[in-house]
Protein backbone atom coordinates (compact mmCIF):
# COMPACT_ATOMS: atom_id res chain seq x y z
CA UNK A 1 0.00 0.00 0.00
CA UNK A 2 3.17 2.22 0.47
CA UNK A 3 3.55 2.19 -3.05
CA UNK A 4 -0.01 3.79 -3.95
CA UNK A 5 -0.47 7.16 -3.26
CA UNK A 6 -3.31 8.15 -0.91
CA UNK A 7 -3.82 4.89 0.16
CA UNK A 8 -3.73 3.58 3.76
CA UNK A 9 -5.33 0.84 6.06
CA UNK A 10 -6.97 1.40 9.05
CA UNK A 11 -6.84 -0.20 12.48
CA UNK A 12 -10.26 -2.19 11.97
CA UNK A 13 -8.41 -3.69 8.26
CA UNK A 14 -10.17 -1.23 6.12
CA UNK A 15 -8.69 0.32 2.84
CA UNK A 16 -8.88 4.00 2.22
CA UNK A 17 -8.65 4.86 -1.26
CA UNK A 18 -8.40 8.71 -1.16
CA UNK A 19 -8.52 9.24 -4.99
CA UNK A 20 -10.14 6.94 -7.38
CA UNK A 21 -8.72 5.72 -10.25
CA UNK A 22 -7.93 2.88 -12.87
CA UNK A 23 -5.60 1.48 -10.32
CA UNK A 24 -8.34 0.90 -8.05
CA UNK A 25 -10.28 -1.24 -10.58
CA UNK A 26 -10.05 -5.27 -9.71
CA UNK A 27 -10.79 -7.86 -7.14
CA UNK A 28 -10.05 -7.71 -3.60
CA UNK A 29 -9.27 -9.95 -0.63
CA UNK A 30 -9.09 -9.87 2.76
CA UNK A 31 -7.14 -12.20 5.00
CA UNK A 32 -7.66 -11.98 8.51
CA UNK A 33 -4.49 -13.50 11.00
CA UNK A 34 -3.13 -13.56 14.29
CA UNK A 35 -0.51 -15.27 16.28
CA UNK A 36 -1.96 -18.55 15.63
CA UNK A 37 -2.64 -18.19 12.03
CA UNK A 38 -5.47 -17.93 9.82
CA UNK A 39 -8.82 -19.37 9.41
CA UNK A 40 -8.68 -18.46 5.37
CA UNK A 41 -9.34 -15.49 3.29
CA UNK A 42 -12.67 -13.55 2.33
CA UNK A 43 -14.80 -13.73 -0.65
CA UNK A 44 -13.88 -11.73 -3.38
CA UNK A 45 -15.11 -8.08 -3.62
CA UNK A 46 -14.81 -6.37 -7.04
CA UNK A 47 -13.83 -2.62 -7.54
CA UNK A 48 -16.00 -0.72 -10.15
CA UNK A 49 -15.57 3.06 -10.88
CA UNK A 50 -18.92 5.22 -11.46
CA UNK A 51 -19.40 8.48 -12.65
CA UNK A 52 -20.75 11.24 -10.78
CA UNK A 53 -23.66 13.23 -12.36
CA UNK A 54 -22.65 16.34 -14.77
CA UNK A 55 -24.62 19.18 -16.55
CA UNK A 56 -24.61 18.92 -20.24
CA UNK A 57 -27.14 21.71 -20.70
CA UNK A 58 -28.29 23.80 -17.66
CA UNK A 59 -30.78 26.49 -17.42
CA UNK A 60 -30.32 30.16 -18.17
CA UNK A 61 -30.01 32.37 -14.66
CA UNK A 62 -33.19 34.28 -15.23
CA UNK A 63 -36.89 33.59 -18.05
CA UNK A 64 -39.45 36.01 -18.65
CA UNK A 65 -42.31 34.79 -20.01
CA UNK A 66 -46.11 36.27 -20.24
CA UNK A 67 -48.95 34.41 -18.29
CA UNK A 68 -50.98 31.78 -20.09
CA UNK A 69 -48.70 30.95 -22.54
CA UNK A 70 -45.50 28.03 -22.46
CA UNK A 71 -42.52 27.85 -21.14
CA UNK A 72 -39.87 25.12 -21.12
CA UNK A 73 -36.83 25.45 -19.35
CA UNK A 74 -33.88 22.77 -20.56
CA UNK A 75 -31.91 20.62 -18.15
CA UNK A 76 -29.61 17.91 -19.24
CA UNK A 77 -26.66 15.57 -17.30
CA UNK A 78 -24.65 12.28 -18.13
CA UNK A 79 -23.32 9.79 -15.71
CA UNK A 80 -22.70 6.30 -14.32
CA UNK A 81 -25.45 4.87 -13.77
CA UNK A 82 -27.21 7.73 -16.14
CA UNK A 83 -28.86 10.36 -13.46
CA UNK A 84 -32.54 10.62 -12.83
CA UNK A 85 -33.72 14.37 -13.62
CA UNK A 86 -36.18 16.16 -10.94
CA UNK A 87 -37.62 19.42 -10.93
CA UNK A 88 -38.77 21.52 -7.76
CA UNK A 89 -40.05 25.19 -7.02
CA UNK A 90 -38.02 26.16 -3.76
CA UNK A 91 -40.34 26.94 -0.79
CA UNK A 92 -43.54 25.35 -2.96
CA UNK A 93 -45.52 22.98 -0.58
CA UNK A 94 -47.28 20.22 -1.88
CA UNK A 95 -46.95 18.75 -4.99
CA UNK A 96 -46.74 21.35 -8.47
CA UNK A 97 -48.58 21.56 -11.27
CA UNK A 98 -45.25 21.36 -13.59
CA UNK A 99 -44.24 18.96 -16.21
CA UNK A 100 -40.62 17.39 -17.47
CA UNK A 101 -40.93 16.06 -21.21
CA UNK A 102 -38.64 13.31 -22.69
CA UNK A 103 -35.36 15.77 -22.65
CA UNK A 104 -35.91 16.28 -18.92
CA UNK A 105 -36.44 20.07 -19.66
CA UNK A 106 -39.29 21.74 -17.56
CA UNK A 107 -42.58 22.62 -19.39
CA UNK A 108 -44.83 25.11 -17.87
CA UNK A 109 -48.12 24.58 -19.47
CA UNK A 110 -50.08 27.06 -19.57
CA UNK A 111 -48.03 29.82 -17.31
CA UNK A 112 -49.60 30.56 -13.83
CA UNK A 113 -48.80 33.36 -11.64
CA UNK A 114 -48.20 30.72 -8.74
CA UNK A 115 -45.30 29.37 -10.94
CA UNK A 116 -43.11 32.15 -10.46
CA UNK A 117 -40.29 31.99 -8.74
CA UNK A 118 -36.79 30.09 -8.10
CA UNK A 119 -36.67 26.34 -9.29
CA UNK A 120 -33.95 23.87 -9.28
CA UNK A 121 -33.25 21.11 -11.28
CA UNK A 122 -31.07 18.16 -9.61
CA UNK A 123 -29.58 15.34 -11.23
CA UNK A 124 -29.19 11.76 -9.06
CA UNK A 125 -27.28 8.59 -9.43
CA UNK A 126 -25.84 6.22 -6.91
CA UNK A 127 -23.28 8.18 -6.53
CA UNK A 128 -24.14 11.41 -5.60
CA UNK A 129 -26.34 14.43 -6.52
CA UNK A 130 -25.78 18.14 -8.09
CA UNK A 131 -28.08 21.22 -8.52
CA UNK A 132 -28.75 23.89 -10.17
CA UNK A 133 -31.50 26.56 -10.01
CA UNK A 134 -33.27 29.52 -12.28
CA UNK A 135 -36.00 32.06 -11.96
CA UNK A 136 -39.01 32.22 -13.19
CA UNK A 137 -40.81 36.05 -13.80
CA UNK A 138 -44.26 35.61 -14.77
CA UNK A 139 -45.74 38.82 -16.73
CA UNK A 140 -48.57 39.90 -16.65
CA UNK A 141 -49.89 39.65 -13.92
CA UNK A 142 -51.26 41.31 -10.51
CA UNK A 143 -48.31 42.07 -8.10
CA UNK A 144 -47.16 39.67 -5.55
CA UNK A 145 -47.07 40.01 -1.73
CA UNK A 146 -44.58 42.21 -0.32
CA UNK A 147 -42.49 40.54 2.44
CA UNK A 148 -40.49 41.49 5.74
CA UNK A 149 -43.06 44.11 7.09
CA UNK A 150 -41.49 45.90 9.85
CA UNK A 151 -43.55 49.01 12.22
CA UNK A 152 -41.54 50.92 14.69
CA UNK A 153 -43.60 52.35 17.28
CA UNK A 154 -43.20 56.30 17.64
CA UNK A 155 -44.74 59.30 19.63
CA UNK A 156 -48.31 58.93 18.44
CA UNK A 157 -47.57 57.83 15.47
CA UNK A 158 -45.77 54.14 13.62
CA UNK A 159 -43.53 54.10 10.51
CA UNK A 160 -44.19 50.95 8.35
CA UNK A 161 -41.64 49.71 6.18
CA UNK A 162 -41.41 46.54 3.59
CA UNK A 163 -39.80 45.32 1.04
CA UNK A 164 -41.74 44.89 -2.54
CA UNK A 165 -42.48 41.51 -4.57
CA UNK A 166 -42.55 41.16 -8.27
CA UNK A 167 -44.71 43.62 -9.76
CA UNK A 168 -46.29 41.23 -12.90
CA UNK A 169 -44.25 43.47 -15.31
CA UNK A 170 -46.10 46.10 -14.68
CA UNK A 171 -45.50 50.01 -12.51
CA UNK A 172 -46.95 48.85 -8.67
CA UNK A 173 -48.08 50.82 -6.07
CA UNK A 174 -48.37 50.11 -2.43
CA UNK A 175 -50.99 51.28 0.26
CA UNK A 176 -50.74 50.90 3.93
CA UNK A 177 -53.85 49.64 6.10
CA UNK A 178 -54.48 49.47 9.57
CA UNK A 179 -57.37 49.13 12.45
CA UNK A 180 -57.08 49.88 16.31
CA UNK A 181 -58.41 46.73 18.49
CA UNK A 182 -60.75 48.57 20.96
CA UNK A 183 -61.40 45.71 23.89
CA UNK A 184 -65.03 46.05 22.88
CA UNK A 185 -65.33 46.74 18.99
CA UNK A 186 -69.12 48.06 18.27
CA UNK A 187 -69.07 45.62 15.48
CA UNK A 188 -67.71 41.98 14.88
CA UNK A 189 -65.40 42.82 11.79
CA UNK A 190 -63.30 46.14 12.16
CA UNK A 191 -62.99 48.96 9.87
CA UNK A 192 -59.64 49.59 7.71
CA UNK A 193 -58.10 52.62 7.21
CA UNK A 194 -56.31 52.81 3.87
CA UNK A 195 -53.83 55.55 3.20
CA UNK A 196 -51.55 55.83 -0.22
CA UNK A 197 -47.72 55.47 -0.33
CA UNK A 198 -46.00 57.95 -2.48
CA UNK A 199 -44.62 56.32 -5.87
CA UNK A 200 -41.41 54.62 -5.69
CA UNK A 201 -41.70 54.60 -1.56
CA UNK A 202 -41.06 51.48 0.68
CA UNK A 203 -41.90 53.44 3.69
CA UNK A 204 -44.85 55.32 5.21
CA UNK A 205 -45.75 57.55 8.26
CA UNK A 206 -48.52 56.89 9.90
CA UNK A 207 -49.43 59.71 12.23
CA UNK A 208 -52.49 60.88 14.97
CA UNK A 209 -52.28 57.10 16.57
CA UNK A 210 -54.37 56.93 20.19
CA UNK A 211 -51.62 56.46 22.36
CA UNK A 212 -51.21 52.78 24.34
CA UNK A 213 -53.78 51.36 21.52
CA UNK A 214 -52.69 48.31 19.70
CA UNK A 215 -52.58 48.43 15.75
CA UNK A 216 -52.82 45.97 13.04
CA UNK A 217 -51.08 46.98 9.99
CA UNK A 218 -50.62 45.36 6.25
CA UNK A 219 -49.38 46.42 3.36
CA UNK A 220 -51.54 45.89 -0.05
CA UNK A 221 -49.62 45.99 -3.59
CA UNK A 222 -51.74 46.96 -6.86
CA UNK A 223 -50.91 47.40 -10.90
CA UNK A 224 -52.88 48.09 -13.74
CA UNK A 225 -54.32 44.68 -14.02
CA UNK A 226 -55.19 44.71 -9.96
CA UNK A 227 -54.20 44.09 -6.48
CA UNK A 228 -51.88 41.60 -5.02
CA UNK A 229 -52.15 40.01 -1.71
CA UNK A 230 -52.12 41.47 1.66
CA UNK A 231 -48.87 40.59 3.14
CA UNK A 232 -48.90 39.43 6.79
CA UNK A 233 -50.66 41.57 9.86
CA UNK A 234 -48.05 42.97 12.32
CA UNK A 235 -49.33 44.51 15.72
CA UNK A 236 -48.07 47.09 17.41
CA UNK A 237 -48.74 49.61 20.20
CA UNK A 238 -47.64 53.31 19.75
CA UNK A 239 -46.09 55.59 22.08
CA UNK A 240 -47.75 58.06 24.47
CA UNK A 241 -46.75 61.15 25.84
CA UNK A 242 -44.36 60.87 29.08
CA UNK A 243 -46.14 61.37 32.82
CA UNK A 244 -43.67 63.63 34.77
CA UNK A 245 -45.26 62.23 37.90
CA UNK A 246 -44.23 58.49 37.41
CA UNK A 247 -40.97 56.85 36.01
CA UNK A 248 -41.34 56.78 32.40
CA UNK A 249 -42.26 53.48 30.79
CA UNK A 250 -39.79 51.37 28.56
CA UNK A 251 -40.45 51.21 25.50
CA UNK A 252 -43.90 49.88 23.74
CA UNK A 253 -42.90 46.13 22.62
CA UNK A 254 -44.60 44.98 19.20
CA UNK A 255 -47.75 42.84 20.91
CA UNK A 256 -47.48 38.88 20.00
CA UNK A 257 -51.21 38.11 19.07
CA UNK A 258 -51.40 34.06 19.70
CA UNK A 259 -54.34 33.55 17.02
CA UNK A 260 -53.95 31.64 14.41
CA UNK A 261 -56.38 31.58 11.61
CA UNK A 262 -59.00 28.85 10.86
CA UNK A 263 -57.95 25.65 9.40
CA UNK A 264 -58.96 23.05 6.12
CA UNK A 265 -61.74 25.13 5.14
CA UNK A 266 -63.33 22.90 2.45
CA UNK A 267 -66.57 23.47 0.13
CA UNK A 268 -69.17 21.10 -0.85
CA UNK A 269 -72.33 21.10 -3.24
CA UNK A 270 -75.22 20.19 -1.34
CA UNK A 271 -79.32 20.28 -2.89
CA UNK A 272 -79.74 23.71 -0.44
CA UNK A 273 -76.32 25.35 -1.76
CA UNK A 274 -72.78 25.19 -1.27
CA UNK A 275 -71.74 24.03 2.35
CA UNK A 276 -68.41 25.25 3.72
CA UNK A 277 -66.49 23.15 6.70
CA UNK A 278 -63.29 24.16 8.56
CA UNK A 279 -61.23 23.46 11.85
CA UNK A 280 -61.21 26.09 14.75
CA UNK A 281 -57.74 28.01 15.06
CA UNK A 282 -54.32 25.66 16.29
CA UNK A 283 -53.59 28.51 18.74
CA UNK A 284 -55.68 31.59 20.28
CA UNK A 285 -53.99 33.65 23.42
CA UNK A 286 -58.19 34.26 24.59
CA UNK A 287 -61.38 32.51 23.85
CA UNK A 288 -62.81 32.46 20.63
CA UNK A 289 -65.76 34.63 20.18
CA UNK A 290 -66.68 34.08 16.18
CA UNK A 291 -66.34 34.11 12.90
CA UNK A 292 -66.33 36.24 9.77
CA UNK A 293 -66.82 34.57 6.03
CA UNK A 294 -65.50 36.29 3.37
CA UNK A 295 -66.01 36.40 -0.77
CA UNK A 296 -65.45 37.53 -3.85
CA UNK A 297 -66.89 36.77 -7.57
CA UNK A 298 -64.95 36.52 -10.83
CA UNK A 299 -61.78 37.58 -9.21
CA UNK A 300 -63.28 40.91 -7.55
CA UNK A 301 -63.17 42.92 -4.46
CA UNK A 302 -63.38 40.85 -0.85
CA UNK A 303 -66.62 41.34 0.55
CA UNK A 304 -67.77 40.27 4.08
CA UNK A 305 -70.64 38.07 3.63
CA UNK A 306 -71.38 36.87 6.77
CA UNK A 307 -69.68 39.03 9.98
CA UNK A 308 -71.37 37.15 12.83
CA UNK A 309 -71.04 32.87 12.57
CA UNK A 310 -70.48 31.82 15.95
CA UNK A 311 -67.70 30.52 17.43
CA UNK A 312 -68.80 27.31 18.08
CA UNK A 313 -69.59 26.72 14.58
CA UNK A 314 -67.63 24.33 11.95
CA UNK A 315 -69.68 24.55 9.14
CA UNK A 316 -72.20 27.24 6.93
CA UNK A 317 -74.62 26.80 3.96
CA UNK A 318 -74.41 29.27 1.49
CA UNK A 319 -77.33 29.33 -0.62
CA UNK A 320 -78.08 32.15 -3.04
CA UNK A 321 -75.26 32.32 -5.38
CA UNK A 322 -75.37 33.12 -9.38
CA UNK A 323 -75.16 30.60 -11.71
CA UNK A 324 -72.37 30.00 -13.74
CA UNK A 325 -70.50 31.96 -11.90
CA UNK A 326 -67.19 31.31 -9.93
CA UNK A 327 -66.57 32.53 -6.30
CA UNK A 328 -63.90 32.33 -3.88
CA UNK A 329 -64.55 31.79 -0.42
CA UNK A 330 -62.34 32.55 2.97
CA UNK A 331 -62.21 32.75 6.76
CA UNK A 332 -61.40 34.93 9.66
CA UNK A 333 -61.45 34.35 13.52
CA UNK A 334 -62.30 36.92 15.96
CA UNK A 335 -60.87 35.89 20.00
CA UNK A 336 -61.51 38.79 22.33
CA UNK A 337 -60.38 42.19 20.42
CA UNK A 338 -57.96 40.01 18.37
CA UNK A 339 -58.68 38.88 14.68
CA UNK A 340 -56.75 36.30 12.72
CA UNK A 341 -55.27 36.00 9.41
CA UNK A 342 -57.17 34.41 6.42
CA UNK A 343 -57.50 30.63 6.06
CA UNK A 344 -57.32 29.16 3.04
CA UNK A 345 -58.97 30.00 0.26
CA UNK A 346 -61.76 27.73 -1.65
CA UNK A 347 -62.91 27.81 -5.42
CA UNK A 348 -66.37 27.16 -6.18
CA UNK A 349 -67.87 27.39 -9.91
CA UNK A 350 -71.41 26.70 -10.17
CA UNK A 351 -71.29 26.17 -13.99
CA UNK A 352 -73.91 23.38 -14.42
CA UNK A 353 -74.97 23.75 -11.09
CA UNK A 354 -78.51 23.52 -9.74
CA UNK A 355 -78.43 26.52 -7.71
CA UNK A 356 -81.64 27.38 -5.42
CA UNK A 357 -81.60 31.17 -4.33
CA UNK A 358 -82.15 32.20 -0.95
CA UNK A 359 -85.62 34.09 0.45
CA UNK A 360 -83.29 37.33 1.10
CA UNK A 361 -80.48 38.72 -1.26
CA UNK A 362 -77.07 39.38 0.13
CA UNK A 363 -76.75 42.99 -0.20
CA UNK A 364 -72.64 42.45 -0.41
CA UNK A 365 -73.62 40.81 -3.73
CA UNK A 366 -75.10 43.82 -5.59
CA UNK A 367 -72.06 45.88 -6.92
CA UNK A 368 -72.62 49.35 -5.62
CA UNK A 369 -72.41 50.96 -9.18
CA UNK A 370 -75.90 48.51 -9.85
CA UNK A 371 -77.49 49.88 -6.91
CA UNK A 372 -76.37 53.38 -7.27
CA UNK A 373 -78.08 53.01 -10.63
CA UNK A 374 -81.39 51.61 -8.96
CA UNK A 375 -81.63 54.50 -6.44
CA UNK A 376 -81.15 56.96 -9.31
CA UNK A 377 -83.75 55.91 -11.31
CA UNK A 378 -86.55 55.51 -8.59
CA UNK A 379 -85.31 58.74 -7.63
CA UNK A 380 -86.00 60.17 -11.00
CA UNK A 381 -89.66 58.54 -11.48
CA UNK A 382 -90.52 59.64 -8.35
CA UNK A 383 -89.78 63.33 -9.57
CA UNK A 384 -91.09 62.75 -12.67
CA UNK A 385 -94.30 61.67 -11.65
CA UNK A 386 -94.44 64.66 -8.56
CA UNK A 387 -94.39 66.89 -11.66
CA UNK A 388 -96.87 65.42 -13.58
CA UNK A 389 -99.44 65.76 -11.03
CA UNK A 390 -98.93 69.35 -10.30
CA UNK A 391 -99.02 70.06 -13.95
CA UNK A 392 -102.00 68.23 -14.41
CA UNK A 393 -103.96 69.99 -10.98
CA UNK A 394 -102.65 73.64 -12.74
CA UNK A 395 -104.20 72.39 -15.95
CA UNK A 396 -107.28 71.94 -14.52
CA UNK A 397 -108.01 74.92 -12.29
CA UNK A 398 -107.09 76.97 -15.57
CA UNK A 399 -109.51 75.34 -17.27
CA UNK A 400 -112.42 75.73 -14.55
CA UNK A 401 -111.46 79.06 -14.44
CA UNK A 402 -112.24 80.12 -17.93
CA UNK A 403 -115.47 77.94 -18.11
CA UNK A 404 -116.56 80.14 -15.05
CA UNK A 405 -115.86 83.40 -16.99
CA UNK A 406 -117.70 81.78 -19.64
CA UNK A 407 -120.46 81.82 -17.92
CA UNK A 408 -120.32 85.18 -16.24
CA UNK A 409 -120.17 87.49 -19.18
CA UNK A 410 -123.12 88.54 -21.01
CA UNK A 411 -123.77 86.81 -24.57
CA UNK A 412 -123.34 89.12 -27.13
CA UNK A 413 -126.79 89.77 -29.65
CA UNK A 414 -126.79 91.05 -33.37
CA UNK A 415 -129.22 93.20 -34.62
CA UNK A 416 -130.57 93.04 -38.03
Amino acid sequence: LSQLPGWSLRPDGSIVIATGNDDALGLYRCTPYNSYGTAGESRPTRVLLKDPPAFTVQPKEEYFQEVGRELVIPCAAHGDPPPTITWVKVGSVGKSSAQVDGNSSLVLRPLIKEQHGVWECTATNQVASVTTATSVHVLGTSPHAVTNVSVLPLLLAANISWEPGFDGGYFQRFSVWYTPLVRYPPRAHHDWVSLSVPAGAQHLLVENLQPDTSYQFSVLAQNKLGSGPFSQIVTSVPRGFPVTTVPPEPPAMTVHVFLSPPRALTANETMRGVLLRWEPPARASVALSGYALELRQDKGGWEVLERSIPGTDTQVLVPGLIKDAFYEFRLVAFAGSYISDPSNTVNVSTAGMEVYPSRTQLPELLPQPVLAGVIGGICFLSVAVIFSTMAACIMNRRRAARLRKRRQDPPLVFSP
